[in-house]
């Protein structure tokens, strides 16, 4: 990744990535049979440091008692920060962005499913702790695929890092508006359901002697 990095995906050569590792070209191609294969592998190890980076941010925050909004921005930020931080030298955005959506297209849907899973099981688990519940029905995967819509427009990588701080508080403004307190959930639950007079123990009065009565 760092060769694709420095030299764009097209001026990139299988002898440049084995100098760079240390290796011959042919043991680069004894693993990798073609550049494809390679950035293919590159882009998915990327992503998979990306998804370890989120998952360790995410349990240590938890781990230190924060909320579960600061929870999930820990995850996102570190998520695009270790991203942006591998690719920030790179001259060639546009190009690897291109090839990384023509190339690695069948990666997209592991990467998606990858980051729901993680959001779910931070989201039930925090939640639990916290004592808090979700609003209007909305299940942890509902909020979990809230964040990732909301995420899809910070491109990773032509996202700078000074605009990761935006990009948490809009995770946590998400975040805050769909929890509520597990107590104030019940009583809201208890006030709208519809109260049924009690009987007062007094014989009815018939019809006629209510038109009989002055």
């Amino acid at each position: 990744m760092e060769v694709f990095a420095q030299f764009g995906y097209r001026r990139a050569s299988m002898d440049q990535v084995a100098e760079a590792a240390g290796l011959t070209r042919q043991a680069v191609y004894h693993h990798f049979g073609s550049k494809e294969a390679l950035f293919h592998a590159a882009v998915e190890a990327l992503h998979d440091g990306a998804y370890e980076a989120a998952a360790a941010a995410g349990a240590a925050t938890e781990q230190a008692g924060k909320p579960l909004a600061d929870v999930l921005a820990s995850q996102i930020d570190a998520k695009f920060r270790y991203i942006i931080e591998c690719l920030e030298e790179t001259a060639h955005v546009e190009e690897l962005l291109s090839e990384r959506q023509h190339q690695t297209r069948d990666l997209n849907q592991r990467f998606h499913e990858q980051a729901v899973a993680l959001q779910v099981a931070t989201i039930e688990r925090c939640c639990q702790r916290e004592q808090l519940a979700l609003r209007d029905g909305m299940t942890a995967a509902d909020l979990a695929r809230s964040i990732q819509f909301a995420i899809r427009g910070y491109n990773d990588l032509r996202l700078d890092i000074t605009a990761l701080g935006e990009l948490t508080a809009v995770i946590k403004l998400i975040v805050q508006g769909a929890t509520m307190p597990l107590e104030r959930r019940a009583r809201s639950i208890s006030r709208s359901r519809p109260r049924h007079r009690q009987p007062s123990g007094k014989p009815a009065r018939s019809s006629r002697h209510l038109r009989s009565s002055p």
